[in-house]
């Protein structure tokens, strides 16, 4: 059974930083895809950031580009999320997301449509 279980989240000033947690069960092996995506108040699921194991290429939305990292930790079955400079924009639920990809899957998209396991989320407050 796979598990994807978000931490992290809190309130924050704009211009502060948080790391965003996944610890992920259930998945092992080549060809996983992670990534993060956030829903903001009356908003669409938005791709924030997304890495294949296979080949480790990142993939950023472009409102987190510069500002944001993604990362994993194998041998912790862990995903992270380092989030800087942060802006009142970036205020939402953040998600994490999990899919075994195809073989040859070397780049995760950033469409939610492409991931089939989902966490519950950790919010992420900004404030001015």
């Amino acid at each position: 059974q796979v598990r994807l279980v978000e931490s992290g989240g809190g309130s924050v000033q704009a211009g502060g930083s948080l790391r965003l947690s996944c610890a992920t069960s259930g998945l092992s092996g080549s060809n996983i895809c992670t990534g993060w995506f956030r829903q903001g108040p009356g908003g669409g699921r938005e791709g924030v950031a997304s890495v294949c194991n296979s080949d480790g290429r990142t993939n950023y939305g472009t409102p987190v580009k510069g500002r944001f990292t993604i990362s994993q930790d194998n041998a912790k079955n862990t995903l992270y999320l380092d989030m800087t400079d942060l802006e009142r924009e970036d205020s939402a639920m953040y998600y994490c997301a999990a899919r075994r990809a195809p073989a040859g899957t070397y780049e995760a998209p950033l469409n939610k449509g492409f991931y089939n396991y989902w966490g519950q989320g950790t919010r992420v407050t900004v404030s001015s």
